[in-house]
């Protein structure tokens, strides 16, 4: 396998065999990620992609049962591409059982609905989405490149295809002055997505990027262990989801948390509140991105 940079992938995509289609992110803009600012986005030559899943192939032999798509939002490529390269990995892995992608609300918009049927049928039925937040206003200044109801028509839309989806909710991106709109508007965009998946991550200001320049001239606070504590309650409090797997036991969070929704919120929503009693966070050293 050839690799470009650092690869990113989600924790739920540890064993799968990673496939860099793309280089870096088409939008690559938000402010609080750095995760491909070294790199200019590109598309990799289809046939160097599909070389790649052939020598996976030798290595690994035929067993491998999940794969996801590299980089930042492979999801941006046509369905030729993409058709071309899910037949491969279909036919140099005889037991793949499913194919992940990151994704973003342009990509999905850009696709039909035959195209996303296709894709399924083709093993791509699970994909990744940043909400980080319902409020558009957090949105607009995090440079997010969506408004949360075009991300919750995106979700809706590629989840009636078939796909199955994780969203991603982003703890403390309000900071402290709109941390309230930011718990309460991404709830609400949640509950209209009701994804199969839902983590929560806690913001983190890496150096270089907006949003420290944002912290650094006071146009950003940064929240406390606790009141990241008391945004995460308000929200769950506000969640009205039907079946959601829901964790916030990312490295980066100060409460480490895991339940089904709606089933769990009570037990959710009682830890925090002995975390927030007892002072009982993470401590700095632990946490990470």
């Amino acid at each position: 396998m050839r690799y470009e940079g650092n690869i990113f992938r989600p924790p739920s995509e540890a064993r799968s065999l990673l496939v860099q289609a793309t280089v870096g992110c088409s939008h690559n803009r938000c402010a609080f990620c750095a995760m491909y600012r070294d790199k200019r986005f590109r598309v990799r030559p289809l046939e160097e992609v599909l070389e790649d899943v052939r020598s996976a192939r030798r290595h690994y032999g035929p067993g491998l049962r999940r794969a996801f798509i590299c980089d930042g939002n492979a999801l941006v490529l046509p369905n030729r591409y993409l058709v071309s390269l899910l037949e491969e990995l279909a036919g140099s892995f005889p037991e793949l059982q499913r194919v992940g992608v990151y994704a973003n609300a342009r990509d999905i918009a850009g696709k039909t609905v035959p195209e996303l049927d296709e894709l399924v049928r083709h093993r791509l039925t699970m994909f990744y989405l940043g909400l980080e937040s319902g409020s558009d206003r957090v949105l607009a200044r995090m440079d997010k490149g969506a408004t949360a109801d075009e991300m919750v028509s995106a979700v809706n839309k590629a989840q009636a295809a078939g796909m199955k989806s994780s969203v991603i909710y982003l703890l403390g991106l309000g900071g402290r002055q709109d941390w309230r709109e930011h718990a309460l508007a991404s709830a609400q965009a949640v509950s209209a997505m009701n994804p199969n998946y839902l983590s929560a991550l806690t913001v983190t200001v890496v150096p270089g990027t907006p949003l420290a320049a944002m912290l650094e001239s006071g146009e950003f606070e940064l929240p406390s262990p606790e009141e990241f504590a008391l945004e995460l309650k308000l929200f769950l409090e506000n969640l009205a989801v039907r079946a959601t797997v829901f964790r916030s036991n990312h490295a980066s969070n100060y409460v480490p948390l895991a339940g089904r929704l709606p089933r769990d919120r009570d037990r959710l929503v009682a830890e925090l509140e002995s975390a927030i009693a007892h002072h009982r966070f993470k401590p700095e050293y632990l946490r990470g991105l």
